[in-house]
């Protein structure tokens, strides 16, 4: 985005949807500042009344009552395209998506492609690269003190999915998706590890469904090539739990090793640095109490959104760029089918 005068006037905020993870985004933005909330719409009226905002059931008529500059979207990717076309034809600046975003990547382009020749900015809701963690991973990448980097690891370890009740207390609609541990959950990685390495250039996978009660896979890896020999590797296993008195902080652990050193990152949210060569750690980031999900990344996005909004600041994850995520995500699950290793990476 280009430089611009300040705006002083607070951001109309409306949202769409007052689902289980939505409750997040709504503590987000009263935590926010520069920011007034307008509204909130959800086909049960009574969740959108216990926002305690102006409730509506119908997004147009919310829309056109509360006249908001960003729309806030927190609903299922089903929902996406249409909720999109609606902020568009009343008129507001800007957009957050959840992910997944849309149902396909032929709906996400159509939807990309709107927003752009109406000159809304549209970003997606991808915020694992904002919890704080991820951040500490990228400025040592950035420093230099890890050397030449060689190999990135993240551990999913959720212990959430056994036995015939995985999911239902939380997210019920996990059981019955299709495609689960990637399109749901490894997608984050996907985007984490772009922010983190850049683009692969070849993509692996070999996934799998252990807990029959699902539909949908819930362990696997997938392995990112990138030049040099550098990999980025995804090892996901929802039955499984990792040392952590929240498995949900993290989800995991993960490990960024160089020929100068490592960081890893434990179930607490600390990172650590270990030298190479040395056995003595240096803390980078101390374990917190966040507020909010996961290091309090939704906040982080939305702040970050806002300052791109009113201040035009560069924004991450705006949806043209996204798009290589959903690319990437459909590689994934082609290179499982065929049980070989895709090196033509595309992304158009």
């Amino acid at each position: 985005m280009n430089q611009q005068k300040k705006q002083t006037q607070p951001l109309r905020v409306a949202c769409l949807g007052a689902g289980y993870f939505a409750q997040f985004h709504y503590d987000a933005w009263r935590r926010t500042g520069r920011v007034v909330l307008v509204g909130a719409c959800d086909q049960d009226l009574e969740k959108a009344k216990a926002t305690g905002l102006a409730a509506f059931e119908d997004l147009a008529v919310m829309l056109k009552m509360s006249c908001p500059d960003l729309l806030d979207i927190i609903t299922p990717p089903p929902t996406h395209l249409s909720a999109i076309k609606a902020g568009i034809s009343q008129g507001v600046r800007a957009i957050i998506c959840q992910k997944p975003f849309c149902t396909s990547l032929e709906e996400a382009d159509e939807a990309t492609r709107l927003a752009e020749k109406a000159g809304v900015v549209l970003v997606i809701h991808e915020n694992f690269r904002f919890q704080p963690w991820y951040r500490t991973f990228k400025h040592a990448l950035d420093s230099g003190v890890l050397g030449d980097v060689l190999q990135l690891t993240f551990r999913l370890r959720t212990g959430d999915g056994q036995g015939p009740r995985a999911y239902l207390d939380r997210q019920p609609y996990f059981q019955d998706m299709p495609q689960l541990l990637i399109h749901e959950t490894g997608v984050h990685w996907v985007d984490t590890f772009r922010y983190l390495l850049g683009e692969p250039e070849a993509v692996y996978a070999d996934l799998r469904r252990l807990n029959p009660v699902i539909k949908g896979e819930d362990a696997g890896y997938f392995v990112f090539d990138y030049p040099g020999g550098v990999r980025a590797l995804f090892d996901g296993n929802r039955l499984l739990d990792h040392a952590a008195e929240n498995c949900r902080t993290t989800l995991g652990d993960a490990s960024l090793e160089g020929t100068a050193g490592s960081i890893t990152l434990s179930g607490d949210g600390s990172v650590t640095l270990r030298p190479f060569g040395n056995v003595t750690e240096t803390v980078l980031l101390q374990p917190q109490s966040w507020k909010g999900f996961g290091g309090d990344c939704v906040k982080n996005l939305i702040t970050h959104v806002v300052d791109g909004v009113l201040d035009g600041k560069p924004l991450e994850n705006e949806a043209r760029d996204y798009l290589k995520v959903i690319a990437l995500e459909k590689m994934i699950y082609e290179a499982d089918r065929q049980g070989r290793k895709i090196r033509e990476v595309a992304y158009a």
